[in-house]
């Protein structure tokens, strides 16, 4: 009977926790509309700074975008300072703010323009007012010839990442190194849990490691191409199968790139999602333009919602 309890008490809190009582709504909208396509949200601890990647409309270019607040309004975004000529994707803030984590496909070798496989890279600064070092390559043993990308720092340093690992005939799946005396272990997948021969990737990993919210692509019980799917952390410290976090979080379209301000409890994701407009009922080019225009137009955005 207390197994019984115990069930149902977890039960009732991940499902309260994967069904927020609102629905997405934009965030940064005027920021984010002046960008072909907006992805990959970093937000400081004290939400006074955001990074995103600001991508061209075929995808094939994109930078990393820094935003301050100052008396609590969001500032003209601005081109970070070592970024704008290679694909960097993919921010992630340490718990202080003065370190910076990325992807990027830039070369090892500064002196060379040729580019390589996407690693994982970080800057720093000695305070938020001043600039970004020049990008640093993690290296082994996270980096490799593959491709390693989304990373997420937690509060231990374990570092949680996408990898694509052509030798496996799984897609790209979720891995973790752990920060054990001083250095980084050999990266190890999540297991079936979480992985699955099918694709998952961007992961949000809670600074506690007590839950995970990722992408699946082209699951069964899926709502779109992509959706964000929760776990928890159980007793024996292994990973609850992943739930579809439903259709309130959730499109028919692509859903990705998810960030947890763990401060306020809030959802921060990329969406393709389209709005309520199939049919067109223009009868003027500023009509039409409007349509087309809207936040909600099937190219990437940034969406924000409280989860309790």
């Amino acid at each position: 009977m207390k197994q019984f309890i115990l069930y149902f008490i977890f039960i009732v809190s991940f499902f309260s926790f994967a069904q927020p009582k609102e629905v997405p709504t934009p965030f940064l909208e005027n920021v984010v509309k002046q960008f072909p396509n907006v992805r990959d949200i970093a937000l400081t601890k004290n939400q006074d700074e955001v990074v995103f990647s600001a991508q061209s409309f075929m995808g094939d270019m994109s930078a990393l975008i820094a935003c301050k607040r100052v008396n609590g309004i969001w500032q003209a975004p601005e081109l970070i300072s070592f970024s704008g000529q290679y694909f960097d994707i993919e921010p992630f803030f340490s718990k202080d703010g003065l370190k910076l984590f990325f992807a990027s496909n830039r070369p090892i070798d500064a002196s060379s323009n040729e580019t390589k496989d996407f690693d994982i890279w970080y800057v720093t600064r000695k305070s938020k007012l001043d600039d970004w070092s020049k990008p640093i390559n993690l290296g082994a043993p996270i980096n490799t010839t593959m491709d390693e990308f989304y990373p997420v720092i937690t509060d231990s340093k374990n570092i949680y990442f996408t990898l694509d690992n052509p030798k496996l005939k799984q897609k790209d799946n979720i891995y973790v190194s752990e920060y054990i005396n001083g250095s980084y272990t050999n990266p190890k997948s999540l297991g079936n849990e979480i992985n699955s021969d099918g694709y998952e990737f961007n992961a949000f990993v809670a600074p506690d490691e007590t839950f995970i919210i990722y992408t699946c692509y082209n699951r069964k019980d899926g709502l779109g191409s992509g959706d964000l799917y929760l776990s928890k952390k159980q007793d024996d410290r292994t990973w609850s199968v992943a739930t579809n976090m439903g259709e309130k979080i959730n499109s028919n379209k692509m859903d990705y790139c998810p960030f947890v301000d763990i401060t306020s409890n809030t959802l921060y994701f990329t969406s393709k999602r389209l709005g309520n407009h199939t049919k067109l009922n223009s009868k003027s080019i500023e009509d039409l333009q409007s349509i087309f225009n809207q936040y909600n137009n099937g190219l990437s955005r940034l969406y924000k919602v409280k989860l309790d």
